[in-house]
């Protein structure tokens, strides 16, 4: 029983985290740069066409936050925050070492092994999968 009260804790604040990643792209939310401005950024740094990519990339992580958090299709929404974050450490982080302190991968690892772990070991019975 505390399992799944430790699965569900995890998945909610992962799936919020990537929620709101996502709404800083998309939307400019929580001090983030909109799709305009994330756009930008990425067409600066050679990912082309910029505000595509920051329409996928913000999509994945808010549609895979959501999933994830409610625990609903569980390994699509890992599959999408799983791939969110391969292509921020091949295109952004993956050249800066490991320590998030150098930009480094730290943090998306830290998010794929999470989201990949619950993935593997279910939702748990506080979930909509359970339920469905």
């Amino acid at each position: 029983m505390l399992a799944d009260y430790g699965l569900l804790f995890i998945r909610v604040i992962l799936g919020l985290t990537m929620m709101g990643h996502g709404a800083q792209k998309l939307f400019g939310w929580f001090g983030g740069h909109g799709l305009k401005g994330t756009g930008g950024w990425l067409e600066s740094i050679g990912i082309r066409p910029g505000v595509l990519m920051a329409f996928i990339a913000g999509a994945g992580e808010l549609l895979g936050g959501l999933l994830f958090g409610l625990g609903l299709f569980t390994w699509i929404g890992t599959l999408l925050i799983v791939g969110t974050m391969v292509v921020a450490i091949g295109s952004v982080h993956g050249k800066n070492g490991y320590w998030v302190t150098q930009n480094g991968y730290e943090y998306n690892l830290m998010l794929i092994v999470i989201a990949i772990a619950v993935a593997m070991i279910g939702a748990g019975s506080i979930s909509l999968d359970a339920i469905l």
